[in-house]
């Protein structure tokens, strides 16, 4: 049993089962990583999902997405996508227009702007210790993403 997750969570007796250890250990290091995260997207006036729909768009330069499209891609899903869109827009990090085939589709594009925001929060964290690859392999990240799809497979 893990004394390390024990003493994070304050948590003296054994575990209920080793599932449930495994499942808090999962979410004790995701939040872990999301708070290290969200402090290099505040400095740039950016939330979790902003910087994730602007991620999406990065993605599907220079055609974009339509908004039912990025809520199917987000990692945290958001109710409210069209809201994170409005304010990404407001700060010229995204351009909306109509899909010429379909002008009933209003697409999402990401801007020049937007692209080079993200380059500079991408060298950022990875030059940075946001992810603690120093006490983590290449062979441990390997695992740790089998493991992980192992769990939320079932659920695309």
């Amino acid at each position: 049993m893990s004394e390390t997750l024990k003493r994070r969570i304050k948590q003296t007796a054994d575990f209920e089962s080793l599932e449930m250890e495994a499942m808090l250990d999962l979410l004790v290091a995701a939040d872990f990583l999301r708070k290290r995260l969200k402090g290099v997207f505040q400095q740039y006036g950016l939330t979790n999902g902003q910087y994730n729909v602007l991620r999406i768009l990065r993605g599907a330069h220079p055609e974009g997405h339509p908004r039912c499209e990025i809520a199917a891609r987000m990692i945290e899903r958001s109710p409210d996508v069209t809201r994170l869109v409005d304010r990404l827009e407001e700060n010229g990090l995204v351009v909306r227009d109509r899909a010429a085939e379909d002008l009933r589709i209003a697409l999402t594009r990401i801007t020049e702007k937007g692209v080079r925001l993200l380059n500079k929060i991408d060298a950022e964290t990875t030059q940075g210790d946001y992810f603690p690859d120093d006490r983590i392999s290449e062979e441990d990240c390997r695992e740790l993403s089998r493991i992980c799809e192992k769990i939320y497979s079932e659920d695309d």
